[in-house]
């Protein structure tokens, strides 16, 4: 029912530099790219797993709520300066916490957390504190639920960690957690009859696994094939055992101390059932609920199933200040089971060919973006119905769309949200400046497994340096200094680093700092408002510079940026 194999692309190091061989621990910078591969990676299989959705509430929402959770703590992650893998373990479980969705997004933080308190102090985590963090996140995860069951997400996280075997390097424990909760994953159906009579596997312990492929691949280079779940047969899903009654999921951060929060955890199963109360703290060693005995108030994750929303809250109210509350009823039915499948005439998932949609400000950039097959939004601020028309007129069944400006990404996830809604495979992969969306298409295969497309264009964008051009219109304070209307700024990926009076003046201090990192190849968009000429000025700039950088120049004709440049 379940299998995995694997496809070899190549590995990336701990410095961000292309790298032939396997990790031998995470750092900062390689759980950064584990979290945004897992969040392209569950993006991409979210149908799938919504689609498996039977248990613990046949509601379609544990692929979605999986998804949301990881990309909100890689965001979390982005924001924050984390120097070690302890550090960003720790921001990356914070930020899952905080932000988990539904059942199987509070368990996955719970997995995340418990690796969070292994590393908490190293530079960087090889195999012993990699294999003690799955360990401790599957004992977490178990504890945080008030009655466990086999056969689900549960299950595949102590087959992962108990596939940890002392004295393995990096690479092969994460072979063996995958290979091991694939394995657990294919048998959740003998463990649970309701997923038996709906034939699907576990939708929780699916999502999971695609989490550690995620790591599996940040490790070794090697990409998981995750092998199609078995489809629907056609029976009826019924709903987990004993929570037929309950019609509402409530959920809410809550702030209040330990002993209240016991007495709420009382209350909430006398209400109803699905009852998690984790703890947001992060602790060094041992248990994040003891570690909160010792602080008068702390920050919970609050998730129940219940009749009486009302009550629930209330309970909250109680035991502290509940906030963020979000409330979702469940459907009455199932969906059909024709709605899970592949559909009359649709390629099945993982065979289609993959198709991009691209948002590109400006005429030039749209031509570059046409040349490579890539369907172009234009406009500087489109709508999410303007993606998604354009994601309908590509007429595929699987689309990478590339929003290229932070700006955009929003409206790029909501569309990508309509057209997995449609049956089409989507995902984003977050590229924040045009020529960031330039690399990622330049590595792009149609024909290649879609999994593996949008991880190589998430990761052609991310080695890719950007910076752009333009003039102040209002006075501010930046992080070299105040400017003032009509200075020139310099900021390279986001951030201001040069205020000057003069554009070429400040382009050749970027085009300077840029090549102070090194740089094989740059990309030089010249905008609808950069005078004549400026083109060929940089790139003398850089020969003079740097000899063996090749540079190539393009008419961009975005506005507002003089010059965008992105460095390879």
């Amino acid at each position: 029912m379940m299998g995995v194999d694997v496809h070899r692309t190549p590995a990336t190091g701990p410095s961000d530099e292309p790298n032939s061989e396997p990790l031998s621990a995470l750092d900062a910078a390689a759980i950064r790219r584990w979290s945004e591969t897992a969040v392209l990676l569950l993006r991409a299989h979210q149908p799938e797993i919504d689609a498996l959705n039977v248990y613990p509430v046949a509601d379609r929402d544990t692929g979605t709520n999986l998804a949301m959770t990881m990309a909100a703590a890689t965001e979390a992650l982005r924001g924050e300066q984390a120097d070690t893998a302890g550090q960003a373990m720790a921001v990356l479980a914070r930020g899952a916490v905080l932000a988990a969705r539904g059942n199987s997004g509070v368990i996955l933080s719970q997995v995340l957390h418990g690796m969070a308190t292994q590393t908490a102090n190293c530079s960087v985590a090889d195999a012993l504190a990699v294999g003690a963090g799955l360990r401790a996140g599957a004992d977490r995860a178990w504890s945080a639920v008030g009655e466990p069951v086999e056969g689900t997400i549960l299950t595949v996280a102590r087959a992962a960690a108990d596939a940890v075997r002392p004295g393995s390097t990096l690479a092969e424990l994460v072979a063996a957690c995958v290979a091991a909760a694939a394995e657990a994953v294919a048998r959740t159906p003998e463990q649970l009859d309701v997923l038996a009579r709906a034939g699907v596997v576990d939708a929780g312990g699916q999502g999971l696994l695609v989490v550690l492929a995620a790591l599996a691949h940040t490790v070794t280079g090697e990409t998981p094939a995750l092998a199609s779940t078995a489809a629907r047969t056609g029976a009826r899903a019924a709903r987990e055992s004993g929570s037929p009654q309950y019609g509402f999921e409530v959920q809410y951060l809550l702030d209040a101390p330990w002993a209240a929060v016991q007495i709420l955890r009382t209350r909430l199963t006398e209400l109803g059932d699905s009852v998690l109360v984790v703890a947001v703290a992060v602790a060094p060693i041992g248990d994040a609920d003891e570690a909160a005995t010792d602080s008068p108030s702390t920050t919970w994750n609050v998730h129940v199933h219940v009749n009486d929303v009302g009550a629930a809250i209330e309970a909250g109210v109680h035991a502290g200040r509940p906030h963020r509350i979000s409330v979702s009823q469940f459907s009455d039915e199932p969906a059909s089971a024709e709605s899970a499948s592949d559909g009359p005439g649709r390629v099945a998932v993982g065979e289609a060919e993959s198709a991009v949609v691209a948002v590109a400000p400006g005429d030039g950039l749209g031509h570059l973006f046409e040349a490579e097959g890539v369907r172009v939004v234009d406009g500087v601020r489109p709508s999410a119905d303007d993606v998604i028309a354009a994601v309908r007129a590509t007429g595929a069944d699987a689309v990478i769309l590339l929003p290229n400006s932070s700006r955009i990404t929003g409206v790029a996830e909501a569309a990508a949200e309509t057209a997995r809604a449609e049956g089409i495979r989507a995902t984003v992969v977050p590229t924040r400046s045009p020529v960031q969306g330039l690399a990622a298409v330049a590595v792009h295969d149609r024909y290649r497994r879609f999994d593996d497309n949008a991880i190589a264009m998430a990761e052609a964008a991310a080695a890719t340096r950007f910076a752009e051009i333009t003039v102040a219109e209002s006075e501010a304070l930046t992080s070299v200094g105040v400017c003032q209307p009509g200075d020139v700024l310099g900021l390279i990926d986001g951030e201001v680093v040069e205020i000057g009076h003069g554009l070429v003046a400040v382009v050749f201090g970027v085009t300077d700092r840029l090549l102070g990192v090194g740089a094989e190849l740059m990309t030089v968009l010249v905008g609808a408002d950069a005078p004549a000429g400026l083109g060929e000025l940089v790139v003398h700039h850089v020969h003079d510079r740097s000899p063996l950088t090749e540079v190539s120049v393009y008419a961009g004709g975005q506005p507002r940026y003089p010059v965008i440049i992105g460095v390879e």
